[in-house]
């Protein structure tokens, strides 16, 4: 019988999270000759981004509730299937439905990887479980950054979007020469009867993990897409932005380890609210080489919140099993999603605002993009405060996390 080999299964996972992570970048800079190309609206083409934020959750929750019994490497057959579909009819798309197809087969994949791998590597190193989260996690960071060089490289050749999309081709293919090669773990460290995990759900300290994700995952993603405007508009390379900001994220969470031994994930947790907060907070307000600092604390204060999250439910929420941390990795999606059109709205305001009081171009933009990071504060402001309770409750909810030791890729 094939032993379980952990590195090459852990390595499958964190080039499909390439994948994952490469469908953002190269798809997001590619949008808009999408739009000339086919003759999309601005509106439609919103409609088909959209379809990877719905494709994402819903493989999330339904992934959840299948893990115990179809296991991690079905998942991930799934998660392979779903590339290389949404990555081929994008290539020979013929107009919007194609590409909404398209789109949701790989918002679709990217949930199965999240949902397969998450539970799966708590599962191979159930004594680290936040620190080896935290060392997966690196690999939507690093993604962005192939992503984005990839996009650059291709472009100044002269190289079509069709090019550009190909290229997620070769490492889909290499993860899925991965998983169907490959023993899978079964699952001895979780509880792996669905009805226990659903139970599991109803606990004051999940739900409220439930809702704090839905935080963290806003204060994550919706200034992200601000900085790079902000800080090109003052005349930085947004590659050099991008390189910063994802650099230190990546960074930070490769050497999560140490930290989550000392603060333990709550105070992991509580230390990247006070920090994101400060980091919006000056991003709302400084100009110059400030606003360096101010992108380089945010990718530090940021860094740690999802993979920490997903480590904290299944850690201290065991019962919950691959259900709680795919249904918290969801709700942090979902919630992203449902917040995108309300700061959109608020973006418009605060543009027309500035417009009215005599700036113009890029200077109402920025104007824009500072009071609605004015604004988004208050999460995690907001997120201080329950971490804060989290922290000094710590004693109290240690007694169910399961066991922390030292467990790293052998």
């Amino acid at each position: 019988m094939k032993e379980v080999n952990k590195n090459q299964i852990f390595l499958a996972a964190c080039i499909s999270l390439i994948v994952t992570s490469m469908t953002f970048a190269i798809r997001a800079g590619i949008l808009n000759q999408l739009g000339v190309d086919f003759e999309i609206s601005n509106k439609e083409l919103g409609w088909i981004n959209s379809m990877a934020f719905l494709g994402f959750p819903l493989a999330m929750i339904l992934g959840g509730l299948l893990y115990n019994t179809v296991g991690a490497k079905k998942l991930m057959i799934v998660a392979f299937i779903c590339h290389m579909l949404g990555l081929l009819l994008t290539i020979f798309a013929g107009g919007f439905w194609t590409l909404i197809i398209s789109t949701f087969f790989i918002g679709f994949a990217n949930g199965s990887v999240e949902a397969a791998c998450n539970p799966m590597i708590a599962e191979m190193y159930t004594n680290n479980r936040t620190a080896m989260l935290n060392k997966f996690h690196v690999w939507f960071p690093g993604g962005l950054v192939i992503g984005a060089l990839v996009t650059k490289f291709l472009t100044d050749a002269g190289m079509g979007w069709q090019t550009l999309i190909a290229t997620m081709l070769i490492p889909t293919l290499i993860y899925g020469y991965l998983i169907f090669t490959q023993k899978f773990p079964e699952s001895k460290n979780m509880e792996s009867n669905t009805s226990n995990n659903i139970k599991a759900l109803a606990s004051p300290l999940f739900i409220f993990m439930a809702l704090c994700m839905t935080l963290t995952a806003v204060s994550e993603f919706i200034p992200q897409q601000w900085i790079e405007t902000i800080l090109g508009s003052s005349g930085a390379s947004p590659m050099l932005v991008l390189a910063l900001v994802t650099g230190i994220m990546a960074l930070g969470r490769f050497f999560a380890g140490p930290i989550v031994h000392k603060l333990n994930p709550a105070g992991v947790l509580w230390m990247s609210a006070i920090i994101t907060s400060v980091a919006i907070y000056l991003m709302s307000i400084v100009d110059g080489s400030m606003i360096y600092v101010a992108a380089a604390l945010f990718a530090l204060g940021v860094c740690y919140f999802w993979p920490t999250m997903i480590g904290f439910v299944s850690e201290y929420l065991p019962k919950t099993g691959a259900l709680g941390m795919s249904l918290v990795g969801g709700a942090g999606m979902f919630a992203t999603s449902m917040w995108n059109p309300v700061i959109g709205s608020w973006l418009d305001e605060e543009k027309n605002n500035a417009l009215a009081s005599g700036l113009s171009g890029a200077l109402a933009e920025i104007a824009a993009g500072k009071a609605v990071l004015g604004i988004v504060v208050f999460f995690p402001i907001a997120l201080v405060v329950l971490f804060g309770i989290l922290f000094f409750m710590r004693n109290k909810i240690e007694k169910n996390r399961i066991g922390h030791g030292e467990d790293v890729i052998a």
